[in-house]
């Protein structure tokens, strides 16, 4: 058996060997098209070549027996590869007549990811940091765009002082609020102004199906290639209103964290052996843990700065642990009764999201569960 199962084994390694050929192979095509993408001003993703290759390799693959989702999985993590080659290829700039691009913060970790995909597009890029406001005047003199991304607490100030820019300077900002900081920009320059918010980390790969909200301000026509170089890096574009913007952060930033935060809190003053908790979790709770451990492996007065940004916020966590108190009568009472009734309900409100959602997280806990090493 033990000579059977070895030749076996030695032609499993012998296909993954090619596998890893194949793959190899792909990653350089992959590079060329980014080439060709970049000279004729494509954007990186996109989402109906995605879907209709997808679709045909799904096909493919039964037809040879092979199970649908498994080729898919494939490619979808070697597509995630591919964009972030495609990435570094750079990309066509669709305003080369722009002046140089300031960016206020540039040091900081989005300020630089930002610079780097600004750069990548042929743009000229100049970093306006924390001591160099001695040099601002020079700095913006000929600034053609300025983008803001400081923390939170000191976006309005910086703002501020960027009161003798260029009349057809475009004036942006990188900040997790809208509302003010917006309003904030028309107040002090006259040209063009919009507000951005990349809703994802400096640490990405690629900005590839990474959705951008932007907010009106003044000047739109002014500022349209702006949004089409996010397209163009792969981003995903959603127009909000500022209002709009600012009430759903509340519920999908400032609660989300404020909550992860409580629960961190407690599991510190509970003190379990973590270890130990990793090898009793279902893929779930490890995931779970894995996100609220996340929150705090990271900058605090990020955090901090989100959750403290409005009276909405902190309005929002009132009511929220208002609900909280609710919920813990039914356990006080034991009223086993109340809380199907409640969960029923919270079911109904849900509607069909809660099946969407039930597979979507499927294949994330099958994912998570691969990536798991249990000795």
């Amino acid at each position: 058996m033990s000579v059977e199962l070895n030749a076996l084994r030695d032609q499993i390694d012998e296909v993954d060997q090619q596998m890893i050929k194949l793959l190899a192979r792909r990653l350089a095509l992959v590079e060329k098209v980014g080439e060709v993408k970049s000279q004729h001003g494509l954007p990186i993703y996109a989402p109906e070549r995605e879907a209709a290759m997808l679709a045909a390799r799904r096909e493919e693959a039964e037809k040879q027996g092979v199970p649908a989702q498994l080729i898919e999985d494939i490619l979808r993590r070697t597509m995630r590869e591919s964009y972030a080659s495609e990435k570094d290829a750079g990309f066509k700039c669709l305003n080369p007549e722009l002046r140089p691009i300031v960016i206020v913060g540039g040091q900081g970790q989005l300020g630089r990811l930002f610079a780097r995909m600004f750069r990548l597009s042929g743009y000229t890029v100049k970093i306006l940091g924390r001591q160099d406001w001695e040099h601002a005047d020079e700095l913006l003199q000929d600034a053609g765009m300025v983008v803001v991304t400081v923390p939170i607490h000191l976006t309005l100030d910086v703002i501020s002082k960027l009161n003798n820019l260029p009349e057809d300077c475009i004036l942006c900002d990188l900040t997790s609020i809208k509302s003010k900081p917006l309003q904030a920009m028309l107040d002090v320059h006259s040209g063009p102004v919009v507000g951005l918010h990349p809703m994802f980390g400096p640490d990405v790969p690629s900005l590839a199906k990474q959705v951008v909200v932007y907010c009106d301000g003044r000047g739109a026509e002014h500022y349209q290639w702006l949004l089409q170089q996010l397209s163009m890096w792969g981003a995903s574009l959603c127009q909000l209103r500022a209002e709009d913007h600012d009430h759903g952060m509340t519920l999908i930033q400032a609660l989300r964290h404020f909550t992860s935060y409580v629960y961190g809190l407690h599991l510190s003053k509970e003190n379990p052996d973590l270890a130990k908790l990793l090898q009793l979790s279902s893929p779930i709770y490890r995931l779970e843990l894995v996100m609220v451990g996340r929150l705090f492996g990271q900058d605090p007065n990020l955090y901090g700065d989100i959750i403290f940004s409005s009276e909405e916020n902190t309005a929002m966590i009132r009511r929220f642990y208002q609900c909280f108190t609710e919920a813990m009568t039914i356990i006080d009472e034991q009223d086993k009764a109340r809380f199907i009734e409640s969960f029923a309900k919270t079911s109904q409100w849900f509607g069909d999201y809660s099946q969407k959602f039930m597979s979507e997280s499927q294949s994330l806990l099958k994912h998570a569960n691969d990536a798991i090493h249990r000795g």
